[in-house]
């Protein structure tokens, strides 16, 4: 019986990193969610503060015409989108996905206009700052597909 305690005892401990690993990824997908999710918030909210808050300092935001680099350059060019009282649209994170290193997260969803018409789709990148918290450090709108127009 000892022996069987034992040998039970050995498996668990050599294949705890292996079940911790496992469910290490689910809990920073949660956490990347919520983060995504407090950005699109922060539209919502009209809350500029809180929006800059999550760029990182070397952030590249895609435009129309270039890349935004910087976390300065990234909050004055969307200033425009925090004037009105209403947002101009919003999104929500549909897809998380973390490497197992748990460094870096790609995030997508849709984007709407203020009518909930689909209008385009978000890809953005996060990543773990040392303190554990996520900052989104790339971030692509695309049109909808035309299927979806």
């Amino acid at each position: 019986m000892n022996r069987i305690l034992s040998l039970a005892g050995m498996s668990i401990g050599l294949n705890l990193p292996c079940l911790l690993a496992q469910s290490a990824p689910v809990t920073l997908t949660k956490h990347v969610f919520a983060a995504e999710s407090s950005f699109a918030a922060s539209m919502a909210r009209r809350d500029l503060k809180a929006f800059a808050a999550l760029v990182s300092p070397e952030a590249v935001f895609f435009s129309d015409t270039a890349a935004l680099r910087g976390k300065e350059a990234v909050v004055e060019a969307w200033r425009k989108f925090f004037v009105d009282r209403r947002a101009p649209f919003s999104w929500r994170p549909q897809t998380v996905e973390v490497l197992s290193s748990g460094t870096l997260a790609l995030t997508s969803g849709p984007v709407h206009d203020p009518a909930g018409k689909l209008i385009g789709t978000f890809t953005s990148i996060w990543r773990r700052e040392a303190d554990g918290s996520w900052r989104i450090i790339f971030d692509k709108g695309c049109p909808p597909p035309p299927e979806r127009r």
